[in-house]
């Protein structure tokens, strides 16, 4: 009798660990699921992992998507609400519109900025040598990221665009802001950095908006969730530099906005009293 107990207790031992490496296998699958949306992109459906609700998130946003995103995030975080007339003046028109079709390219940033700046896009973009229409330090293209390593991850998708007249790199992580007014000294098409280094050099003098035609804000999530409109630090930041170089020339037309990636989807605006 014994002896069968022993051996019932060996079985049972020998089950245990095998159960438990089941339970971990499932734990670590992704929860992910991709379905369409109403006008055909795709959304990818992330579970978090603290709240368990799903979280909807639209990759190469249409403009009308960018445009409400916008609006929604410039409300919340600087607690004021667009007049009227501002709403008037910025429209869809002054997004970029992004073409999914280009998501896996891994120039897809060089693609879509070709479609934006039109027929003359090489001449405004590549060209290198300084004429009587382009000053030093006046970029046609702004990329504004959450990081340098965000910057430096969107400049080679710029590649295509870039081997003749070099961009600009305007982060401060391992850059003296000297050297990189130094080298805003010489023509530049396309420059990339994080908003503070931006508006400092803004500040210097050294890096011009006259010839500003597009901006590009990164909307890539980091590892924990937080994006160039999200991280507290950053995103208050970004509206500085966003209030004082960027949103009257928006208005005037003068600058159009690319929202790059990706943004929640089903996003709501709350209604202005003044609509009415």
């Amino acid at each position: 009798m014994g002896s069968s107990k022993e051996k019932k207790s060996h079985k049972k031992r020998r089950l245990g660990p095998s159960k438990k490496v089941n339970n971990t296998k499932r734990k670590k699958e992704k929860k992910v699921k991709k379905t369409p949306s109403n006008n055909g992109k795709s959304i990818e459906y992330v579970k978090s992992k603290s709240s368990k609700v799903k979280e909807d998130i639209v990759r190469f946003p249409t403009a009308a998507q960018q445009l409400m995103y916008f609006h929604q995030q410039y409300e919340s975080t600087n607690r004021v609400q667009l007049s009227s007339i501002e709403l008037d003046s910025f429209t869809e028109t002054r997004m970029v519109e992004l073409n999914p079709d280009q998501a896996q390219s891994s120039s897809a940033l060089a693609d879509h900025m070709k479609v934006a700046f039109g027929p003359s896009w090489k001449e405004i973009l590549c060209e290198k040598e300084l004429d009587g229409t382009v000053d030093p330090g006046q970029p046609a293209l702004l990329v504004v990221s959450l990081s340098a390593l965000r910057s430096l991850d969107l400049l080679r998708e710029l590649r295509p665009l870039t081997s003749e007249c070099r961009a600009a790199k305007l982060f401060s992580k391992h850059m003296k802001i000297e050297e990189q007014a130094s080298s805003l000294q010489n023509r530049v098409n396309i420059a990339s950095g994080t908003p503070s280094r931006i508006k400092k050099l803004i500040d210097m003098e050294a890096l011009d908006l006259s010839r500003l035609a597009v901006i590009v804000l990164d909307m890539k999530s980091d590892a924990k969730g937080y994006s160039l409109l999200t991280l507290p630090q950053v995103r208050d930041e970004f509206w500085d530099l966003y209030r004082n170089y960027f949103h009257q020339r928006i208005l005037e037309g003068a600058l159009r906005i690319c929202l790059y990636d990706e943004i929640p989807a089903n996003i709501k605006r709350k209604k202005n009293n003044e609509d009415d």
